[in-house]
């Protein structure tokens, strides 16, 4: 089983910054391609950004250059910066794999940005 959780999430103002966490652990965990996804209120998860195993990332054209996904084999944690925060980025922040998503959602952290 492979347990995924996340953290950082905050109220913040627009404009402003969050770091996220995300750390896998478990016996079946395996460093892998991973990914943050977001849901918002009465909207489905949607993707954000992806990191490959050689730190390779790819972005949503919505996140894209404010976004920074980012990630540390050796403790298993891949993080998400947020920067220029709007509004519309209010959601629920999760982690897991890319793509696939193949365990089990974590807890996800809240990010709410309001003035």
């Amino acid at each position: 089983q492979v347990q995924l959780v996340e953290s950082g999430g905050g109220l913040v103002q627009p404009g402003g910054s969050l770091r996220l966490s995300c750390a896998a652990s478990g016996s079946s965990f395996k460093v892998d391609a991973m990914g943050w996804y977001r849901q918002a209120p009465g909207k489905q998860r949607e993707f954000v950004a992806r990191i490959s195993i050689g730190g390779e990332p790819s972005y949503a054209a919505s996140v894209k250059g404010r976004f920074t996904i980012s990630r540390d084999n050796a403790k298993n944690t891949v993080y998400l910066q947020l920067a220029s925060l709007k509004p519309e980025d209010t959601a629920v922040y999760y982690c897991n794999g890319f793509p696939g998503t193949p365990w089990p959602w974590g807890q996800g952290t809240q990010v709410t940005v309001s003035s």
